[in-house]
């Protein structure tokens, strides 16, 4: 498994050593009502909208290759793009369902 098809979700946040405290991309600060809790949201948001573009290309990719249109290869990269977007989806859903259940069982 390739671990560069994940370069396109950065592992730290844009504007992280931004001294203003900014944390979004293109130096936006975070809405003091949010608390910078939409951060997460929009990053887990851009991953789930990263992934399913990743498997519609895939799919119309094999579609253009039974009408001729496609090369072989061309469709092998996408599927295996696709591949690896969909595992690393389910690692992060597998963690994030994890993190809840752990949290579930703490006592108060």
């Amino acid at each position: 498994m390739m671990i560069g098809g994940i370069g396109a979700i950065p592992l730290r946040p844009a504007g992280l050593d931004d001294p203003n405290g900014s944390l979004l991309p293109g130096g936006a600060a975070s809405s003091p009502a949010t608390g910078g809790s939409g951060t997460f949201a929009q990053a887990l948001g851009r991953a789930a909208t990263h992934t399913v573009d990743t498997l519609q290309h895939a799919e119309q990719m094999s579609i253009d290759a039974l009408k001729g249109n496609a090369d072989t290869r061309q469709v092998v990269d996408a599927v295996m793009s696709a591949q690896q977007a969909l595992q690393t989806a389910v690692a992060i859903r597998d963690k994030i369902v994890s993190a809840y259940l752990d949290v579930s069982r703490m006592s108060i």
